[in-house]
This record gives structure tokens, C-alpha cells and sequence, in this order.
């Protein structure tokens, strides 16, 4: 069983950040989700990057929208991430690295300050590791592969926790997972997911009632990830 490890406590870390940082430290797989690694399977290691900030409209999260012409995950929100290089040190530089590649991200500018638990993307065959971080140093990020990433947003967690952004949806499979429609964007699957969780975590969630149910289209189901690709599938 996976547990969320913090790996620093800064002392000019915003007084936000810190119920979170404490409720992830030995939080469990079974927090974020009720899916477990199947026995003898190691699965594909991978990374994704939960970076924090303190923007404009107060404490904010970067996503990115993948392209409309990926195979996988087209026009999806998503963290920054992807599946781990022989070179990377650790989950960390993976998900850092990634960042980097993908939204122009100054690797300088984030600090690392915890690993939530792996995630088991069965879809893909993904295990996900959720990389927290502060962007202490926020700066000007854009989409830097155009064919995979199509726009860079910083969400302000007052408008995800806001319960009139909040939905849930149906896959065309049948899955039935939370959504948040933020700023254009509708946001579902793994990434809404670990959202979700991360706010009821921190206290950052305001009650709301999941009535609201959206459909996905067709064109929204995810493939099975081509190599290389992102681990952000559908968890059902």
C-alpha cells in the first residue's frame, strides 16, 4: 500500500498550503481512489505535477488542455506529467521535467514538497505518482509543444471549490466521476479526481449537492496510452 511522504515544510510557505501539507502526509491510495494494482503487476511509472501558487484571485493550480488532435486525451485538462525517463532521478524530476517540456516551466521557481500515494491508472496500465509542489516563484508559462498541449491555465481554487462549478459526469462506458466547469474548461477523470480529493484534504471544499450530470461524447472516450503517452485516462 502506497502513503503520501512530505519531503519539506518551508518556513515561508503561505499559511494556505498548510492544512493540506499536513492531511497528505500518510494519506493512502484508498484516499484518492478504490482501485488497487492488480498482484504482479508493476505497471509504467509516471508522474504528474500538482503545483500550487499564490495568483490574483488567491491560492491557484496550473493545468494544462491537451490538444484536439492527440489520440489520447484530446482537449482534456490535465497536470503536467507523463511516464517516467530512464534518466529521471526520481517522481519529482519526472514530473519537474515534464513541466518543463510542456508549459516552458522554470524548474528553479517550484519546490517540491510532497509525493501523494501511486495511482493505479488501469485504462493504461499507468502507476501515477502525484507530485505536490509550491510554485514559489509563479512566471509566465505557455504551451511549448503545440502538438500535444493547446492552452495553459491557472485555476483559482475559490472557483473549483465554488459549488456552481461543480458536476459530475458520464462516460460513455458508464463511469460516473466529479467534473468541475472552470474558466471554459470542463474538467473529469484522473485530474478532477485527485482535485476533488485534494480540496475535501485541505478544507478547501464548500458543500454542494452532485445532482448536475453531464454526458461526455463519444469523441471524449480515452484509447488505451500509445508510448510516450500522458497517464491522465479515464478511471472507471
Amino acid at each position: 500500500m502506497s502513503r503520501g511522504r512530505v519531503l519539506g515544510r518551508p518556513d515561508d510557505l503561505p499559511d494556505w498550503f498548510e492544512p493540506l501539507l499536513t492531511r497528505v502526509a500518510g494519506s493512502r491510495t484508498e484516499d484518492f481512489t478504490p482501485l488497487r494494482k492488480p498482484e504482479g503487476s508493476n505497471g509504467r511509472s509516471s508522474a504528474v505535477l500538482v503545483l500550487l501558487a499564490e495568483g490574483a484571485d488567491g491560492a491557484d493550480l496550473l493545468v494544462l488542455q491537451r490538444a484536439a488532435t492527440m489520440r489520447n486525451h484530446a482537449g482534456q485538462p490535465a497536470f503536467p506529467g507523463g511516464a517516467t525517463d530512464p534518466d529521471d532521478a526520481d517522481a519529482a524530476d519526472t514530473a519537474l521535467r515534464e513541466a518543463s517540456e510542456e508549459v516552458g516551466l522554470d524548474r528553479s521557481s517550484a519546490e517540491v514538497l510532497a509525493l501523494l500515494p501511486d495511482l493505479w491508472i488501469p485504462v493504461s496500465g499507468f502507476v501515477v505518482t502525484p507530485v505536490l509542489a509550491w510554485w514559489r516563484r509563479p512566471h509566465h508559462v505557455h504551451a511549448l509543444q503545440e502538438e500535444e498541449v493547446a492552452h495553459v491555465a491557472r485555476l483559482p481554487i475559490s472557483e473549483l471549490a465554488d459549488p456552481a462549478n461543480r458536476i459530475r459526469v458520464r462516460h460513455p462506458s458508464g463511469w460516473v466521476g466529479p467534473a468541475f466547469q472552470v474558466r471554459g474548461l470542463l474538467v473529469w477523470g484522473f485530474t478532477a479526481g485527485v482535485i476533488s480529493s485534494l480540496l475535501d484534504m485541505a478544507g478547501w471544499q464548500r458543500p454542494w449537492e452532485p445532482g448536475r450530470l453531464v454526458e461526455l461524447p463519444d469523441a471524449s472516450a480515452p484509447v488505451p496510452a500509445a508510448r510516450g503517452g500522458a497517464p491522465d485516462e479515464v478511471v472507471p
